[in-house]
């Protein structure tokens, strides 16, 4: 009897020593969740999270919403994300009123949240990560009063309506051309909703009712892509500012059809991120916030080694070849 005993506590010890190492070789996982998928800028933040987590040793889950207007379906993914019980979350949101909710559920829940990108309207989280979005607004605007002598109408493809980092772009635009380019005045400004299509007719539509423009600024990737495709449509000689970048913007860079570029670091931002999480993880604490500027890029700049690396990622060595 004694043999039996002794043996079953043998055994049991084995178990609890086998189920320990598992939980102790499980790596950590973070939910990495962007507004979309279908842009390069979000593929360049996934990338930037896969470098920091093949760094630090945890385990990335990657899953947005197809298109950066579905906040229902990036609320979903988060509340997802919670009763899963992840270690961590970051967070780009869609609208910075509506995501507070799930963020302070998280936080209630001990779940560390990171936000990056686009701001968000509670203080619930743990660190944001995120271009200085005015100051890149005041980039822009300083580029359009060389561009155009200060003088002139200009209009504004923006994004959408409760996108904290596109609004502040657009923000920091206005008030700098108010406040140092008298002589400019902006003629109009309509929403392209994140979409290339919609950017493209809200930009004709413009175009049409302001036949004197003499410049445009487009806050974000598909604004930009979506305006200068109706520049090229009427072959226009307005100056043109956009910002974020992809192969068809440095195109239209090298071509003229755009004058300059505004440019983020999303590979950057997604490493940060999560390099923030592993961070809190390890009882650390990170800043909370955390500006990364941003740049402006002329065609004369392409050939800069820096300004290379950071327009074209390896995307390949981290997504595979489907990115």
């Amino acid at each position: 009897m004694n043999f039996w005993f002794a043996s079953r506590r043998a055994f049991l010890a084995g178990v609890a020593f086998s189920l320990a190492g598992c939980k102790r070789e499980k790596k950590r996982e973070i939910a990495v969740i962007p507004k979309g998928r279908a842009h390069l800028f979000w593929q360049s933040v996934h990338a930037g999270a896969i470098a920091a987590a093949r760094e630090f040793g945890v385990e990335i889950i990657w899953n947005g919403p197809a298109t950066e207007t579905d906040f229902n379906g990036q609320l979903q993914i988060v509340e997802a994300m919670i009763n899963r019980k992840v270690d961590a979350i970051a967070l780009a949101p869609i609208d910075k009123k509506v995501m507070v909710s799930v963020v302070e559920r998280a936080d209630r829940q001990n779940i560390p949240v990171i936000i990056f990108d686009s701001g968000i309207d509670t203080d619930k989280f743990v660190s944001q990560v995120a271009t200085d979005n005015y100051a890149a607004g005041q980039l822009a605007a300083d580029r359009m009063g060389e561009i155009t002598g200060g003088k002139g109408k200009v209009v504004i493809v923006a994004v959408q309506p409760g996108a904290a980092s596109t609004m502040a772009r657009e923000q920091g635009f206005e008030d700098r051309i108010k406040e140092k380019f008298p002589g400019i005045t902006i003629a109009d400004k309509r929403f392209g909703m994140a979409d290339f299509a919609k950017s493209l007719a809200v930009t004709e539509n413009m175009l049409t009712a302001h036949p004197d423009l003499v410049g445009l600024f487009a806050s974000n990737e598909s604004s930009a892509v979506g305006a200068a495709q109706a520049l090229k449509a009427r072959q226009t000689k307005i100056k043109m500012v956009g910002f974020d970048w992809s192969p068809s913007l440095l195109e239209d860079l090298k071509s003229g059809v755009i004058d300059s570029l505004v440019v983020q670091h999303p590979f950057k931002m997604g490493y940060e991120s999560v390099k923030a999480a592993v961070a809190k993880l390890n009882g650390e604490t990170p800043a909370k916030f955390q500006n990364l500027a941003p740049r402006l890029i002329r065609k004369e700049d392409l050939d800069k080694p820096d300004v290379k690396e950071q327009l074209n990622p390896n995307l390949e060595k981290y997504l595979g070849k489907g990115a």
